[in-house]
């Protein structure tokens, strides 16, 4: 069994803490590592050794930084089968799955290997007589990331080179059940020559996180996770007077209209409803059929597809979907299978009960399929987190953006139609932060930004891409005038 330290000023440092929790492989329910919660004490070293690294850091060219994330980016991509095969560890992802997240996150990477670029400011010439007006994006200093469970390379990923590149120096504090694949990203960062306590790493609970959120030396907060605790952050972090952005739950929507290839349709919800175990936040849970027509073919489509979904474990190469984070997540999933049914719900195909051999004490759930949803039902209201997909029968393409409007989280929505006209109106009105259009995932690539709306996210800014250089630094712009031989007196009227 292994012991996991922080990283705190280029080196590995383990913690004091008398306040432990355990890290337990998913398929197999086995404990495999202990983590200790970091004290206050620890935090507050590592924010020391940021505030002291990140002077000189917030000084260096970009070009320089920019050289760090390109060698950063070169390691990723030689090390990515052993990255994968520790999120799949920690996490229970399928390899395949846990490829695919690392390559998304190296795609940030990407991204921020051109902040020279993106850190130029603007310059205007004789904005008055002699007068030169330009401006320039400042780092903020010290910044923290706290991070989820169910993108444990990916997600901190989306915060800390971004921030790196613009000139800050980073603590993450990322989740307890799957720490290590952080780890191992900080270790390819510092070969890449990213000098001592640009990236610290500190592990811990909620108090790890207060103590991060109430520091004055920490001057902004990246949150991913649920909207209670996003909440949560957003509210304790501004207070303390730091910039926030938080980003929360999810129910994703997908409409599927008459004229749908609908093959393509149920393949797509799939993959979005069930892969990762449904342990996303842009996963779709909530299938939206316009006609009875349309929701009678939708549900004869996906039925066998879910009653073959083959599950296991990441070892396996053909499992499709692995077991939910911990025991406690898995009863909390089968309890909401329970409540659809008793709510009377259609439960056409039943995900309880499933057991795989050799893995009995795995963290498993069978793919679940509802017909009949209603909007007054938990399995449609709640965000369940797992592999469970809810088909709610609309009669027309109003009732069902309708439908999407009367929710409370915006993240994620996707239409299938093969109607342009009803494609551009969807994208155009619908009161959700990311759309897609026969694309069940619209997660924005690398050099867009991601964000959800309404209680799906907190703060003005949107996560990696060009919001986040906005994020991560700050503005200043400046009006110079050199004497040129222009004589005037004081003038006391605005300056104009």
């Amino acid at each position: 069994m292994y012991r996991i330290q922080n990283a705190i000023n280029g080196k590995l440092v383990s913690s004091s803490s008398d306040r432990e929790t355990g890290v337990f492989n998913p398929a197999t329910g086995e404990q495999i590592g202990q983590l200790p919660l970091s004290t206050d004490a620890e935090i507050n070293e590592a924010v020391a050794s940021a505030k002291q690294a990140q002077v000189a850091w917030g000084d260096a060219p970009p070009a320089k930084r920019a050289r760090v994330m390109h060698r950063f980016l070169t390691l990723l991509n030689e090390n990515i089968e052993d990255l994968a095969r520790e999120i799949s560890r920690e996490q229970g992802k399928t390899h395949e799955d846990a490829i695919g997240e690392w390559t998304r996150g190296i795609e940030v990477v990407e991204f921020a290997c051109s902040i020279p670029q993106m850190l130029k400011g603007e310059y205007s010439r004789n904005v008055g007589p002699a007068i030169d007006t330009y401006s320039a994006r400042h780092p903020l200093g010290v910044v923290a990331g706290i991070t989820p469970f169910n993108f444990p390379g990916m997600v901190p990923m989306w915060m800390y080179p971004m921030a790196i590149a613009c000139g800050n120096a980073f603590v993450l504090k990322p989740s307890e059940r799957d720490p290590s694949a952080s780890m191992m990203a900080w270790e390819l960062l510092r070969q890449a020559g990213l000098p001592d306590g640009i990236l610290n790493i500190v592990h811990g609970d909620k108090s790890a996180v207060d103590c991060l959120l109430d520091h004055p030396d920490v001057k902004a907060v990246s949150f991913v996770g649920s909207t209670p605790i996003a909440q949560y952050v957003y509210e304790r972090g501004t207070k303390a007077g730091k910039r926030v952005q938080a980003l929360g739950g999810a129910k994703n929507h997908m409409i599927i209209m008459p004229d749908a290839d609908m093959e393509q349709a149920a393949n797509a919800l799939m993959g979005a409803g069930y892969g990762a175990a449904g342990e996303r936040c842009m996963a779709i849970s909530v299938a939206v059929p316009v006609g009875e027509e349309t929701a009678d073919r939708l549900v004869a489509a996906l039925k066998p597809k879910v009653e073959a979904l083959k599950i296991g474990p990441s070892t396996d190469s053909a499992a499709e979907m692995g077991p939910v984070i911990t025991k406690a997540h898995q009863e909390k999933v089968l309890d909401y299978i329970n409540e659809g049914e008793k709510a009377g719900a259609n439960l056409v195909v039943d995900g309880r009960g499933f057991s795989l051999q050799g893995y009995e004490n795995g963290y498993f759930v069978g793919g679940t399929l509802f017909d009949n949803v209603t909007e007054d039902m938990s399995i449609y209201r709640d965000e369940i987190f797992g592999p469970v997909l809810s088909v709610v029968r609309k009669n027309t393409f109003a009732e069902a953006v309708d439908l999407i409007h009367g929710h409370e989280y915006a993240n994620g929505t996707a239409i299938f139609t093969r109607d342009g006209d009803a494609a551009r109106d969807f994208a155009d009105r619908i009161e959700v932060g990311m759309v897609g259009i026969n694309v069940p995932i619209p997660v924005p690539v690398a050099y867009h930004s991601f964000g959800g709306w309404k209680r799906s996210a907190f703060g003005a800014h949107g996560i990696y891409g060009p919001e986040a250089v906005h994020f991560y630094t700050r503005l200043k712009t400046v009006t110079a005038r050199w004497p040129t031989g222009v004589k005037e007196g004081s003038v006391f009227a605005f300056p104009s």
